[in-house]
C-alpha cells in the first residue's frame, strides 16, 4: 500500500509538472505573438482611388442575394464624377433556384454589376469554389479584387474603401473581420466566440510576422497576387480553403495587412443548426494541413497545450495539490482572459464576456473533435 502511495503521488508530481510547463508555454505564446494584438493598428489612405472588381461566388443563393448585394453595389466609392469606381462580379454556380433571375433583376438597376454562369453540368478545371473563383477573377476587369459572400452585407457604405486601401499602399492582401449577427443559443455564442478568438489568432500572427489565414467572406488582393496562389500545388486539391491558401502562398509578414476598422466588417448569419455547423468546420479544419510547417507547428501546439492546461487541471484537482493548481490555473487563466476581452472590444461582439470560462473549455472539445479533419482529404462541395 505505501508503495502505492508513494507511485501516485510520483505521478502526480509529474503531471503537475507538465501542468505548470504548459501554463508557461501559453505565457510565451501570449508575450511573443498575441501581445502584437495590442499593438496600434497601421492607418493606410487612399491618394489616387483606382478601380476596385468585388467577387461573390454564389450557388442557390437567392434570398442573400436579394438582400445583401445591393449594400455592396451602393459602396461610397466613386470617382470625380460621383459614379461607382467598382464592378461587382458575381458567379452564379450551377444554382437551380431563382439565383439567375435576382441577378437580372439587380442587373438592370446598377449598370456596375455583372455576372456569369457556370451550368452544373459542365466539366470543371478546379473544385468547387476555386472553379467559380477563377471565372470571377478572369472576368473581373481591375488589377484590385475584394472577395465576399452572398451571405455577407458591408457594416457600412465605406466597407470596400477600407478594405482595398493597403492595396494602395503597396499591400498584396488585406484581410477584414467576417462578424455573425447574435442571436440566442448556445450555438450562436460559442460560433461568435470561437470568431472573435480566430480573428484574435490570425491577426496577431499575422502582425509577428506569421501569417497563416484569413476568412474568405472579408478579403482583398491583387489580381496577381490570386494568380501566383492559383497556380500552387495545393490549389487544386481543395474544394475551398482558398483564403487560406491564398495566405500560406503569398502572403508575408510585409504584404499583409489586418484590417479591424468596425466599418469594415462583413455581417452575415451564422449557422442555425449544429450539423449545417459541423459540416462547415471540416472543410476549415482541411485546409490546415497546408500551412507553412513552422505555423503549423505553432498553431498546433498552442492547441495542445491548452488542452493539457484544462485536462490535467481536472484531473490534479482531484489527485495533486490543489491549491497549487488553483492558484496556477488563476495565473493563467487572468492573462488569457484579459485578451479576449479586448478582442470582443475590438470585434465589437457583445454578451461574450460572462461567457470566457465556459467558452475556453468548449475549445478544448472543439480541438480535440475537429482536429482529426486537418489530416482529411475534403472531398466534398464548397456549398
Amino acid at each position: 500500500m505505501a508503495s502505492l502511495c508513494f507511485l501516485c503521488g510520483v505521478i502526480a508530481q509529474i503531471l503537475l509538472c507538465v501542468f505548470l510547463f504548459s501554463i508557461i508555454v501559453q505565457y510565451g505564446y501570449i508575450f511573443r505573438i498575441f501581445s502584437h494584438f495590442f499593438f496600434p493598428a497601421e492607418n493606410y489612405r487612399i491618394v489616387n482611388r483606382k478601380p476596385v472588381s468585388v467577387i461573390i461566388c454564389a450557388r442557390n443563393e437567392a434570398e442573400n442575394l436579394r438582400k445583401n448585394l445591393p449594400a455592396v453595389l451602393s459602396q461610397r466609392y466613386t470617382n470625380e464624377t460621383g459614379n461607382p469606381l467598382f464592378e461587382v462580379v458575381v458567379v452564379n454556380d450551377g444554382s437551380e433556384d431563382d439565383t439567375e433571375m435576382v441577378l437580372a433583376e439587380l442587373s438592370r438597376q446598377y449598370g456596375h454589376l455583372s455576372y456569369v454562369n457556370i451550368p452544373h453540368d459542365i466539366d470543371r478545371r478546379l473544385p468547387g469554389k476555386k472553379e467559380a473563383l477563377r471565372k470571377g477573377a478572369s472576368t473581373a476587369q481591375y488589377d484590385y479584387l475584394l472577395m465576399t459572400d452572398a451571405d455577407c452585407t458591408p457594416a457600412s457604405e465605406h466597407w470596400l474603401e477600407h478594405m482595398v486601401s493597403p492595396l494602395h499602399d503597396g499591400k498584396a492582401i488585406s484581410a477584414g473581420y467576417g462578424k455573425f449577427r447574435q442571436e440566442a443559443g448556445w450555438l450562436n455564442t460559442f460560433i461568435r466566440w470561437e470568431t472573435v478568438h480566430t480573428f484574435l489568432q490570425y491577426s496577431s500572427y499575422a502582425r509577428a510576422g506569421r501569417p497563416y489565414m484569413a476568412v474568405g467572406r472579408n478579403i482583398a488582393c491583387t489580381k496577381n497576387a490570386l494568380l501566383q496562389a492559383q497556380q500552387s500545388e495545393a490549389w487544386a486539391k481543395l474544394p475551398s480553403g482558398d483564403d487560406d491558401l491564398l495566405i500560406n502562398t503569398v502572403a508575408t509578414k510585409d504584404n499583409l495587412a489586418i484590417i479591424s476598422d468596425p466599418e469594415a466588417f462583413t455581417i452575415s448569419d451564422a449557422k442555425q443548426t449544429y450539423a449545417d455547423w459541423v459540416a462547415q468546420k471540416q472543410r476549415h479544419f482541411s485546409t490546415g494541413k497546408y500551412y507553412r510547417p513552422a505555423n503549423w507547428l505553432l498553431v498546433g501546439g498552442y492547441a495542445v497545450v491548452h488542452a493539457l492546461t484544462w485536462l490535467l487541471f481536472f484531473l490534479l484537482l482531484v489527485i495533486g495539490d490543489r491549491e497549487t493548481v488553483l492558484i496556477a490555473m488563476a495565473l493563467r487563466c487572468l492573462p488569457v482572459w484579459i485578451l479576449w476581452k479586448e478582442a470582443a472590444k475590438q470585434t465589437h461582439e457583445k454578451g461574450l464576456t460572462l461567457f470566457f470560462p465556459l467558452m475556453d473549455i468548449g475549445w478544448m472539445i472543439y480541438n480535440f473533435a475537429f482536429a482529426p479533419f486537418v489530416l482529411w482529404k475534403n472531398k466534398q462541395q464548397w456549398k
